[in-house]
């Protein structure tokens, strides 16, 4: 299924690249959600992560030409959305405290999650900002370590080190939680 999805996509960014209308509808519906939960999840607050991923979204028409490879959409596209949440976030940081905001938001399910499931999207919120974001797109978005590199415009080893010190965190967070009666 997953295999589909990604043919799907990299079918809609060739066609968004020609200026397809439907095209890039079809991939701001499918891409659009995950950039917005990336972005609520760097910046706390829904509707500056609504306008970024806005801005975003024109950026990325305006370059999709620059990208060499279909398949690295998605790291590349969550990449500008990252650059538009520093911007805002460096713009706000004299006027708020980002940690204090930050609200759990979490892609629609058909399913509600599980109570584990629950516990631990509640662990990674609780997080800093670039942990849980590190955290979200290697384990939940399912980027390998390359992309989510590229998506967070940070070297591989930074992703490591800030996945090492999230699972430390989150194992300490979560410890006895899944014990057995």
């Amino acid at each position: 299924m997953a295999i589909k999805k990604q043919a799907l996509e990299e079918y809609l960014v060739a066609g968004a690249r020609m200026r397809d209308p439907a095209a890039m509808t079809d991939l701001v519906r499918m891409r659009g959600p995950r950039l917005l939960v990336h972005a609520t999840r760097l910046l706390g607050n829904r509707e500056e992560a609504q306008d970024a991923v806005q801005e975003a979204w024109i950026e990325i028409f305006r370059n999709l030409n620059g990208l060499r490879a279909d398949v690295a959409f998605p790291a590349w596209a969550t990449r500008i959305v990252t650059r538009r949440c520093a911007r805002i976030i460096s713009g706000n940081q004299r006027t708020r405290k980002i940690a204090e905001e930050l609200t759990p938001i979490t892609e629609t399910e058909v399913e509600t999650p599980s109570d584990d499931l629950k516990l631990v999207q509640e662990a990674i919120v609780g997080l800093p900002p670039q942990q849980a974001a590190t955290v979200a797109l290697f384990y939940l978005e399912d980027m390998s370590l390359a992309e989510v590199s590229v998506a967070l415009d940070v070297p591989i080893g930074t992703v490591k080190s800030r996945l090492s010190l999230a699972r430390e965190r989150l194992k300490a967070q979560l410890k006895g939680a899944f014990d057995d009666p």
